[in-house]
């Protein structure tokens, strides 16, 4: 397969887009204002314990407290006998050695886990384990097992801690497996020497950023180039590639061509359409996306798709067509937590199944943990998809400020009866010469013509006038009620 990743630098952002045969597949944005913490490593202080939630809020430099479940602490999930409650083992003040494993998105603060999990380029090094385990993404099982004794052969007689052996492995030399396992035990012995001496809450290890991540987590024997248009970059992604990654150096590009790297390639058009409700299929149909707090929805519809041959094959076929292209979108847009697609419905069980089947065939390729069910009775498939980090439009976008995030405002008309109930109040209260209504243009221009009967009993009703003025800069939902 044809690989390539763009990486597009300004001073403020980085972006990294992943391409598969000229299409983009993944899109990652990481800023200085809004760096993403996954990964790093706090010393942390335990704020407030909550034993109705079996949870803890931590203290770890932010400006909002991290979370931490019971279920994430290392020491209760690996205790053989009855689990303790949370407040057996941690009390308000102490310090805590903590890792991030989900961003902080929304109102919610970052999540905890005393777990800690550190990633080289062939392996995860576990301090905490004693067990070798192999990624899911390597399913031959004579592979996975041929691997976890290779690493067994390679560790120490004195070696304490586990590991996961990543995809990057499956080609590594004994070589290059021992000098992963060097540096990741060297930086955990340094880490625990520093959490002795650091005053919570302190940050002791930070993860790579996005440039440097994608030399150790993107590139693979498929990548063809990494193409990237800031000199300072390259250059100090060289430098990473030469020490940990030298089979990435020939791939390495510094673009200077005089168009923007993302024009060239249609990211940036295809950004405009990852922000997009509607997404139009090659077969005519198409499909909305609905992103909620609570779930992310997708509706599956023919439009104008009619079909050669019977009914049911149109819906087949926009089915199939629509479950390639929901999985490429739940990854270019990073959609996360619950997520219900509505396809069109199927009477045949053989069109289902196999509709269901490419639609997990297409989620194979996402680096991201997914859980997918079947068709329900009521003909929707519900999965889940690991939220680490904010979704792109949450990352780009920010609630409308004329709807709150709505997504619709009020009628002029609501505004105009919202008007004269607010005028009859404030006449009660208040013995006014005359009241002035400020409004936006299309407010003023209905009390004018189809109201205006509306304003005329209003005034009698009252018995002072009623005057209008128009405002410019407020929106349809804005109004003022000015006592003369």
């Amino acid at each position: 397969m044809n690989d390539e990743i763009l990486i597009n630098v300004t001073p403020q952002e980085t972006r990294v887009a992943v391409m598969q045969q000229g299409i983009v597949q993944q899109l990652h944005i990481e800023r200085d204002s809004h760096l993403g913490i996954v990964s790093n490593v706090y010393v942390g202080r335990v704020k407030r314990v909550l034993p109705g939630m079996q949870s803890a809020f931590i203290d770890i430099g932010l400006e909002r407290s991290a979370f931490l479940h019971v279920a994430d602490i290392w020491e209760n999930r690996n205790n053989s006998d009855a689990a303790k409650p949370i407040e057996k083992m941690l009390y308000e003040g102490q310090s805590l050695l903590v890792q991030v494993i989900k961003d902080s998105i929304g109102s919610k603060g970052a999540r905890l886990s005393t777990q800690i999990s550190i990633a080289g380029r062939l392996l995860v090094f576990l301090p905490q384990e004693s067990h070798i385990g192999v990624s899911q993404r390597i399913e031959n099982e004579a592979e996975r097992e041929l691997l976890r004794t290779r690493l067994q052969q390679l560790l120490p007689d004195n070696s304490s801690g586990g590991y996961i052996i990543r995809t990057m492995a499956e080609s590594a030399t004994d070589k290059e497996l021992l000098a992963d396992m060097e540096y990741l035990n060297k930086l955990w012995i340094k880490l625990q020497e520093q959490a002795k001496t650091s005053t919570a809450p302190f940050l002791l290890y930070q993860e790579l950023n996005i440039s440097l991540c994608v030399l150790r987590d993107f590139v693979n024997e498929s990548t063809t180039r990494i193409l990237v248009d800031s000199r300072e970059t390259y250059q100090r992604m060289t430098a990473f590639a030469q020490d940990f990654i030298s089979s990435a150096m020939s791939r390495l590009e510094h673009y200077v061509g005089e168009r923007p790297l993302f024009d060239l390639y249609g990211v940036e058009e295809e950004i405009k359409r990852a922000l997009s409700r509607r997404v139009n299929l090659k077969s005519g149909g198409y499909i909305i996306i609905d992103q909620t707090e609570a779930l992310t929805t997708i509706d599956v519809n023919t439009g104008g798709f009619v079909g050669s041959r019977n009914f049911d094959d149109t819906i087949f076929k926009t089915n199939l067509d629509a479950a390639r292209v929901i999985a490429r979108q739940l990854r270019l847009r990073n959609l996360g937590g619950i997520i219900i697609c509505d396809f069109i419905d199927m009477n045949n069980q053989g069109h289902q199944d196999a509709v269901l089947e490419e639609f997990k065939k297409s989620l194979a390729n996402d680096h991201t943990r997914i859980t997918v069910n079947g068709f329900s009775t009521l003909g929707l498939v519900e999965m889940t998809r690991k939220r680490t980090r904010e979704s792109l439009a949450h990352i780009l976008c920010e609630p409308c400020p004329t709807c709150d995030g709505r997504g619709e405002v009020k009628t002029a008309q609501t505004i105009c009866y919202e008007i004269v109930r607010e005028i009859m109040r404030e006449a009660r209260q208040f013995n006014a010469r005359e009241y002035r209504i400020l409004a936006s243009q299309l407010v003023i221009d209905l009390f004018l013509d189809e109201e205006s009967q509306s304003l005329a009993q209003l005034s009698d009703l009252i018995g002072k006038p009623v005057s209008l003025q128009v405002e410019n800069l407020y929106s349809q939902e804005q109004y003022d009620i000015i006592l003369m």
